[in-house]
């Protein structure tokens, strides 16, 4: 206990000691008191007469300095740096927004082909007689583009060609295209056939044609790494009735090959194409290689660039690579449309 009090005893000396000291210090500064002052006053006026040299020496360097920063940036640079910016950002959002513009703008001019074709000999029962469907676009006055397999589709099928070769005949027996918002569909016949790519021109209805746009067709295919937009029908009908509401659904998943179906899903408006985005791979002479994912009823679908111009015909697609989706350029595609057009004439 004792040597816990004895700090208490001891603080108070202390803090008296320093007190003591403190005054002792003020006796013998206060004779020194008035020179004090004097010089009090003299430091505070060096004091402002230095902050007053020292602002003018900011304010002079400014003055000096200040043009030379400005003619390092030229306000042009600027302004054109800017603009880069914008420009950039435009087109970044304008890609993004591609696939819906395209849809919104063209939907209606992109219809589903849908067919039935045979082939066999005279006086005997077709060896073959099975359905086509794919997609078509309007390219001119009446004039639908898709794929040669559509509108011939005997065209690269072995079986069929082997026996073609043995003096069978191919034939259509219907061919129609069915539009978006339009509830019955069109009769189509051959206009033009290309004899070394995969792309006919389709002659339809005019009336039907002078209600919808025309697509625009690109002055080039583009280049590697471009963004494209592939519109079509992937999976015909059963792909429709897969997106349709849920008692159409049900009623129709099971007549997905049946025309009937395609005309009751005309009937509600149900017709619409689908759009899938990807980057262009490369192109090798007339044909495109892009990694936008398609199926079977998207041959003969537009591609179209970030611009919104055709720059070819979905055609094929290889299995098990998603990058190897095969479309033909539009280059080989303007031929075919003058022929078509001279025989409007």
């Amino acid at each position: 206990m004792s040597e816990a009090q004895m700090p208490q005893k001891d603080a108070p000396e202390s803090r008296n000691l320093h007190a003591q000291n403190f005054e002792s210090h003020d006796s013998k500064i206060q004779p020194a008191q008035e020179p004090s002052e004097v010089s009090d006053s003299w430091q505070l006026m060096m004091q402002g007469v230095l902050g007053v040299v020292l602002l003018l020496g900011a304010l002079a360097m400014f003055h000096f300095y200040a043009p030379m920063a400005m003619q390092a940036v030229p306000p042009s640079d600027l302004q054109r740096q800017v603009r880069e910016l914008d420009s950039q950002v435009a087109e970044l959002q304008q890609d993004r927004a591609m696939p819906a513009t395209v849809l919104n703008r063209y939907r209606n001019s992109i219809g589903y082909i849908y067919g039935i074709y045979q082939v066999g000999f005279a006086d005997q029962k077709p060896q073959i007689r099975a359905r086509v469907s794919g997609t078509g676009f309007l390219v001119g006055y009446g004039l639908l583009a898709t794929n040669r397999h559509v509108a011939e589709p005997w065209y690269g099928d072995p079986e069929a060609e082997s026996l073609i070769r043995r003096g069978a005949t191919p034939m259509l027996e219907s061919v129609v295209v069915f539009f978006p918002g339009s509830p019955t569909p069109v009769d189509l016949s051959p206009a033009a056939v290309s004899s070394t790519s995969d792309l006919a021109v389709l002659r339809m209805d005019a009336a039907t044609a002078r209600r919808l746009p025309v697509l625009p067709l690109a002055k080039s295919p583009g280049s590697p790494g471009d963004l494209v937009t592939v519109v079509g029908y992937p999976m015909g009908i059963a792909g429709m009735v897969a997106k349709s509401p849920n008692r159409i659904y049900e009623r129709l998943a099971y007549r997905h090959n049946d025309i009937t179906a395609a005309s009751e899903l005309a009937a509600l408006s149900l017709i619409r194409p689908s759009a899938t985005w990807g980057h262009l791979g490369d192109v090798v002479a007339d044909k495109l290689i892009y990694d936008a994912p398609t199926a079977h009823g998207g041959s003969g679908g537009p591609v179209f660039n970030s611009k919104g111009e055709v720059i070819g015909i979905n055609s094929a697609y290889m299995d098990g690579f998603s990058g190897g989706t095969l479309g033909i350029s539009v280059d080989s595609l303007r031929p075919l449309i003058k022929v078509a057009e001279k025989q409007n004439k």
